[in-house]
């Protein structure tokens, strides 16, 4: 299994490449450029909330505490809240993700279980996508697909750091294939991930259509 420090690594790559190609030939502004390469690289780091360590969880529940009440704001701003408002949220927001989400996710999620599979991978993006209000929905598209780029890249790392190549003779080891997978052996864990994912996804294809209407 890769490390911290490798999937930061290559995330953080992940979101340079992805940022330039939303630059450069999409024609996205500079700033969308920099933002999905944030997301990009903060992707290839959430599959690690599950992990046994402390010390991933500590600092990737701080980040997303951060980040994802910042881009909450503008949909908060667009709804009528004022600034005073908004500011209050977001600290309320933070603090719930820092210490209660994390505290609540140490207690409920396995490592290796549905925290690491496609189906959460677009549940990431999902989240992304409803957060992030702006009248473009290209740039909610390419922010969502960004945190999706960088958590396959953890997924895909997981995956390949579980094979043993020695010659020509290929060896798995235990972790083989929990990575990149649909279901897991906990058919709660796998029945409540889908649940989310189905509910994320009605909620994003309203919010397309009201889009669409206006």
């Amino acid at each position: 299994m890769a490390g911290f420090r490798m999937h930061i690594t290559v995330s953080s790559l992940c979101g340079i490449v992805y940022g330039g190609a939303a630059v450069k030939p999409l024609s996205f502004e500079p700033e969308v450029g920099i933002l999905a390469a944030g997301v990009t690289a903060l992707g290839g780091m959430l599959p690690d909330l599950d992990s046994d360590s402390g010390r991933p969880v500590r600092e990737l529940s701080a980040l997303a505490a951060a980040i994802l009440p910042m881009l909450l704001v503008r949909r908060l701003l667009n709804s009528g809240f004022t600034h005073e408002s908004v500011i209050v949220i977001s600290a309320v927001l933070y603090f719930l993700i820092r210490y209660l989400g994390s505290h609540i996710l140490r207690r409920i999620s396995v490592h290796r279980g549905m925290w690491h599979s496609i189906p959460t991978m677009v549940i990431f993006g999902l989240i992304v996508y409803l957060e992030y209000n702006s009248n473009d929905v290209r740039i909610r598209i390419i922010l969502a697909g960004g945190v999706m780029v960088g958590f396959l890249s953890h997924l895909i790392l997981d995956e390949l750091y579980s094979v043993d190549f020695n010659g020509i003779r290929i060896r798995l080891n235990q972790f083989a294939g929990s990575a990149l997978k649909f279901f897991s052996p906990s058919w709660t864990g796998t029945t409540v991930c889908y649940a989310i994912l189905g509910l994320l996804a009605y909620l994003a294809y309203m919010d397309s259509l009201a889009y669409l209407k206006n």
